[in-house]
């Protein structure tokens, strides 16, 4: 059932994005190293500033895991209410 709260109390799956951003800072590594080994200074630098964005990404993920329940609930705690006085 569709509430029209949605977008405030979105769940996201935590896991399958850590795993993505494992993914992403395999790629990242690499692409760094090998563009830095053909002389590709631009490439590497590239993919060094991913490696980055990456690694904040997996930084924040990892945070939001460990901080539990109540701030990234799974699948055994019930959805937010919505809201009871709404403003059409």
């Amino acid at each position: 059932m569709r509430t029209g709260s949605e977008p405030t109390t979105a769940r996201s799956a935590l896991r399958a994005r850590l795993w993505l951003s494992v993914w992403g800072l395999v790629w990242a590594v690499f692409g760094t190293a090998a563009f830095a080994l053909v002389g590709r200074p631009g490439w590497a630098a590239a993919c060094g500033v991913l490696w980055l964005v990456v690694t904040v990404d997996m930084t924040v993920i990892l945070k939001h895991m460990r901080e539990g329940p109540h701030y990234q609930p799974g699948r055994d705690i019930p959805p937010y209410r919505p809201p009871e006085n709404r403003s059409r």
